[in-house]
């Protein structure tokens, strides 16, 4: 119901009457949306919401801009707004986000992997990605689509920028694909139909897909690596270990996982090991500390064959007197599977070495193990000698340390 003339006029007074201060203040806590919609109400309210510095709350949270970027533009809070919502607006709820993972991302490799910088591929423009649909005959998620309007994935190379793993006659490093070779390897195919991959590792052709449509069994926008069921009848039939619910969750996940160190870097490459703070045990002066991984493609749901590595870190501390040196004899290990079967080892060294530990000396080794459950621990110790005195043997304890086979379910292909 309209109000009456005369009450339209006594507020359209009242605003004009107000002092400036609390007015900006008020629309302050406004969001863009409401300041807009503000400029459309009277001149009064046109007026305060073209002040320039309400914009600039806005252009920090959703744009990221900051003020060297203002002064390298040479513009008013306000323009640089509008300007970026009108080629980024349809992303905005993702942006900030997104561009933030890329910042952190690009500044951790600069210092830690600098040759992984020269990978990454600039930005894609609006209509390359809508090409890519009419292509496909799919929608991709905005959140996909926002991630490439900032980089368009890396060059096809080692190491890849989603990660490596390495054993002795088994390597994996997986590149984040750009937009294009993405689309040319869309599947239309029956176990893994309308599924775009995300990644690719050159050397086992593993990728990780994501689901642009919910079919055979999958979530729309779901991210996960195939496994192929060597017991079904038919060889369609994809198992899927699943790595995330969507494109923002799987890749922001990953990246705080990677600037936090919750990854180690070694030579040069983020290696996807995930370290238990609870798997560390100090003997002595020495501290033995656990990561584990579990490698979907030497993987089966069935059979049953789950996959893990493993990577040990044994430590002396850089307080420890000389005399302290010693060197490791055998290893003892008591593996549990979740059904609780016991399985014992005892042997001879770690991989084939008997390393000496002195104070501030780290030795590290990598192995691996497989369970025919979902889930399994692990835990032991190390005999050492003592180099000093060859007489005197102790054990080290090795802490117990669990390795989970991430979710999985079959396609109903």
């Amino acid at each position: 119901m309209a109000a009456p003339p005369d009450m339209e006029l006594s507020s359209s007074l009242s605003l004009e009457l107000l002092p400036t201060d609390p007015l900006l203040l008020i629309l302050s806590f406004l969001d863009y949306r409401d300041l807009v919609s503000c400029c459309y109400l009277n001149r009064r309210l046109n007026q305060l919401s073209s002040h320039d510095p309400l914009w600039k709350r806005h252009c920090k949270k959703y744009w990221l801009i900051s003020e060297e970027e203002k002064s390298r533009r040479n513009q008013s809070w306000r323009a640089i707004f509008i300007s970026t919502y009108s080629d980024l607006g349809r992303y905005i709820h993702y942006y900030a986000t997104l561009k933030k993972a890329w910042d952190d991302l690009e500044q951790y490799l600069g210092q830690w992997c600098p040759r992984m910088i020269s990978s990454l591929k600039e930005s894609v423009r609006e209509e390359d990605l809508d090409a890519v649909e009419a292509q496909i005959r799919c929608k991709l998620p905005d959140d996909y689509r926002c991630s490439f309007r900032i980089h368009n994935g890396q060059k096809l190379v080692v190491p890849g920028l989603m990660g490596s793993m390495a054993l002795s006659n088994h390597y994996r490093s997986e590149d984040l694909l750009d937009i294009d070779t993405a689309a040319g390897g869309f599947q239309q195919r029956l176990g893994l139909k309308q599924c775009l991959p995300l990644t690719f590792c050159i050397h086992t052709g593993l990728s990780q897909y994501m689901a642009l449509e919910s079919v055979e069994g999958r979530n729309k926008y779901e991210i996960f690596y195939q496994c192929p069921e060597q017991m079904a009848r038919n060889p369609s039939t994809i198992v899927m270990f699943i790595t995330g619910t969507s494109y923002l969750e799987w890749f922001t996940s990953y990246v705080n996982k990677v600037v936090t160190g919750g990854y180690p870097i070694i030579r040069d490459q983020i290696f996807r090991y995930v370290h238990d703070k609870d798997s560390v045990a100090t003997t002595e002066d020495i501290t033995v500390s656990v990561s584990t991984s579990f490698l979907p493609e030497l993987s089966s749901v069935h059979p049953p064959h789950y996959f893990f590595t493993y990577r040990i870190r044994i430590e002396m501390s850089k307080d420890a007197l000389p005399e302290n040196a010693c060197q490791l004899e055998s290893r003892y290990w008591r593996i549990t599977n979740a059904k609780g079967d016991v399985e014992e080892v005892q042997g001879p060294g770690v991989v084939g070495e008997f390393p000496v530990i002195s104070p501030g000396k780290v030795y590290e080794y990598t192995s691996c193990t497989t369970f025919t459950t979902t889930s399994g621990y692990m835990e032991g110790y190390y005999t050492f000698h003592c180099l000093y005195n060859k007489d005197r043997f102790f054990n080290v304890t090795i802490p117990r340390f669990h390795m989970v086979c991430p979710t999985f379910k079959v396609s109903t292909a």
